[in-house]
């Protein structure tokens, strides 16, 4: 099962490197990954997707906690949450696509007529695979994403 785990850690040099020897050491592949500092310059959030069942994610819950950078951890994948990932498109500007792209939603970022557009499109996970495939792969010139951020919905924060 793919799970969505949050995690805030000390904004501090290696901290990455650390989680991701964890995930190795074990055999534990990262499908994405996500990190950036809080309002707190002092923390940073990671957003990190995995898959494994029950067992194997309370085992990286437990290996992360121990990890010292790490403040907290929380796997959001069974609480009422929002993901989000962006996806950049190159494409050439054939006529009709640049529309087609508007309508399903991207937002034209850099166009230069007759030759090239980047859309950028922001959504769910499928949001961004569907829009990805609807694209003919033919004009496609060049895609980068990123993985979903989360959080979870409801008043709390997960914060230090």
């Amino acid at each position: 099962m793919r799970h969505t785990i949050t995690i805030l850690v000390e904004n501090e040099f290696g901290v990455l490197t650390r989680i991701a020897g964890l995930f190795s050491a074990r055999g534990y592949n990262i499908e994405t990954l996500n990190v950036a500092p809080t309002l707190d310059e002092t923390v940073s959030r990671l957003t990190l997707v995995t898959r494994g069942d029950e067992r194997i994610i309370e085992q990286i819950k437990k290996q992360l906690n121990k990890l010292i950078p790490v403040i907290k951890v929380e796997d959001i994948s069974h609480m009422v949450h929002l993901e989000r990932g962006l996806l950049m498109l190159k494409v050439i500007d054939v006529k009709g696509l640049r529309k087609a792209a508007e309508t399903s939603g991207a937002k034209i970022i850099d166009h230069e007529a007759d030759s090239y557009f980047i859309a950028e499109f922001t959504g769910s996970p499928e949001e961004v695979d569907t829009f990805l495939v609807s694209i003919d792969a033919e004009y496609i010139i060049e895609a980068s994403r990123t993985g979903p951020v989360g959080m979870r919905r409801g008043s709390k924060g997960f914060v230090v």
